[in-house]
């Protein structure tokens, strides 16, 4: 018998849907919170050399190596990664790797949607004029952001114990956000992602350009915004000497792209078969870098050394980026003029990055139950917004989980993730084989030479990333004690366990089928 035609799959409305909606994915509070904090930790313009290079040796190669694998398995009715690395390697072992492609955005989001929710509570606050009140006559930083650091410490219930206990409004913004993702969700990926990212990115640049517009004019007896701008622009040469910076700089390609979560096959698994990837591709990691580079780069950090310096701010900034997003920023727009529009302004600017990336991740899982299963869009989504609903308890009330949960999926799973991408793309299916698959019917032709770029030169970046994260973050991971780490990692290898049952028993469910037929 012949060979039976592919589930046909739903697809992008429009190739600008499908740029804005791959750019939309990738946009998320990573490039407001994240990026500036990296670039601030590891010497401003001396950080964006290696930044540049990593997004030209991982980001597009990778980027390219995702569309690729993606659209290769939707026009043959597979979009999730167990499933199609399948169709590269006919091992077990391909789907068990598989299985990461499913694991990690679903932990990912788990929490990504937790902190999300903190973004629209923190707009609320500032739109009802209930966020807290600068200290009078603080003559330091420690004591005019100490309100906002208690506000904070109020709002998620952090303490000195194993358990959390968070505000009202924690509840109420996080059950709302549940709420709107879900909504958007059983729209359909045409309907409903790509209509809401349509106007949710516009939307996004435009209040990222006013706050930009408002933070340049800056000028206090501390420094002024224009200051920021050279700190991140100005490089310091003595800084390259730092490995530690070209690994910083590598990390936040993936975290800024989406890259090694899965996601971007599930999304390009939507593309028609002859659709474009070359520039398709190319086009939305730019947008999203405009984002991060340009905007990202020009609120948080210029804004920090306005009111405390270039050597206040970068403290700021190794305290972390909840501490930049959370407690600083929201602390120096209540002091300015306007300044709760402009407070409700930045973090519902952070809620509509959060969004998009959220449904971005959470897609993974419903298109999974979907291809896999045969299960209809609705109950897809609602089975799957049912588990991220109950998992996230464990964020919300158990102490250090969101940490644990980070370290594992959201920073050594990724890049794992990416390099086994690699290596089942263009080594086990074949280097030549996969390099044609990533220019058939490409508006534009890649030079050659991005061949062993993707070859060579990107799977041994990540290993080198890989190894560094092992020597340096490894060791000190594994010393955390405490029954809340236990039950986080616990919880982290139930979830892999339950998921790989499921693309198992969808792996025989498929045979029988094909069996019967």
């Amino acid at each position: 018998m012949g060979m039976k035609s592919p589930r046909r799959r739903e697809s992008w409305g429009s190739r600008t849907g499908l740029i804005l909606a791959m750019a939309g994915g990738a946009i998320g509070l990573g490039n407001f919170l994240r990026f500036p904090v990296q670039a601030a930790e590891n010497g401003g313009g001396a950080f964006m050399i290696p930044y540049i290079i990593a997004f030209f040796l991982i980001g597009i190669p990778l980027m390219w190596i995702e569309w690729s694998i993606g659209r290769y398995g939707g026009a043959r009715g597979h979009g999730t990664a167990p499933a199609i690395f399948s169709l590269f390697w006919k091992s077990p072992v391909s789907r068990l790797i598989g299985v990461l492609g499913l694991w990690i955005p679903l932990v990912v989001v788990i929490y990504y949607i937790y902190i999300e929710s903190w973004t629209l509570g923190y707009s609320i606050h500032f739109l009802l004029g209930t966020s807290p009140e600068l200290a009078a006559g603080a003559n330091n930083p420690e004591e005019f952001l100490k309100p906002y650091s208690s506000f904070l410490g109020t709002y998620i219930g952090a303490g000195n114990g194993d358990l959390l206990s968070p505000s009202v409004m924690a509840y109420f913004a996080f059950i709302a956000t549940l709420v709107i993702n879900l909504i958007i969700l059983l729209r359909g990926v045409s309907r409903g992602i790509e209509a809401f990212v349509k106007f949710a990115l516009p939307a996004l640049f435009i209040m990222a350009i006013i706050l930009f517009i408002r933070v340049l004019t800056l000028d206090t007896p501390s420094g002024n915004a224009i200051e920021g701008l050279n700190f991140l622009w100005t490089p310091d040469f003595n800084a390259l000497k730092n490995p530690g910076v070209w690994v910083a700089a590598a990390g936040q390609i993936f975290f800024t792209l989406s890259l090694g979560f899965g996601s971007m096959i599930v999304y390009s698994s939507y593309l028609r078969a002859d659709q474009d990837i070359t520039l398709n591709g190319l086009t939305s990691a730019t947008i999203n870098e405009t984002a991060e580079v340009i905007l990202g780069g020009s609120i948080a950090i210029p804004a920090a050394v306005a009111f405390f310096g270039i050597a206040g701010a970068v403290s700021i900034a190794q305290s972390g980026a909840f501490n930049l997003g959370f407690v600083s920023l929201p602390a120096i727009f209540a002091s300015m003029p306007a300044g709760q529009f402009l407070g409700f302004l930045w973090f519902f600017l952070l809620f509509f990055a959060g969004l998009t990336s959220s449904l971005f991740l959470t897609q993974t899982i419903i298109a999974f139950f979907e291809d896999d299963f045969g299960i209809s869009r609705t109950k897809s989504v609602l089975i799957t917004m049912g588990i991220i609903g109950i998992s996230v308890l464990m964020v919300v009330f158990v102490n250090q989980t969101l940490d644990e949960w980070d370290f594992w999926a959201g920073t050594i799973g990724i890049v794992f993730f990416g390099l086994m991408e690699v290596v089942i793309f263009m080594w086990v299916f074949g280097g030549e084989k996969a390099w044609a698959e990533i220019n058939r019917d490409g508006t534009i032709r890649i030079p050659r030479f991005f061949y062993y770029i993707l070859r060579y030169i990107t799977p041994l970046f990540m290993l080198i990333l890989l190894g560094w994260w092992g020597i340096e973050l490894l060791p000190e991971e594994l010393e955390k004690t405490g029954w809340t780490i236990w039950v986080a990692r616990a919880y982290l290898v139930l979830l892999f366990i339950v998921l790989a049952i499921l693309v198992f028993m969808a792996d025989r469910r498929r045979k029988n089928k094909e069996n019967e037929s």
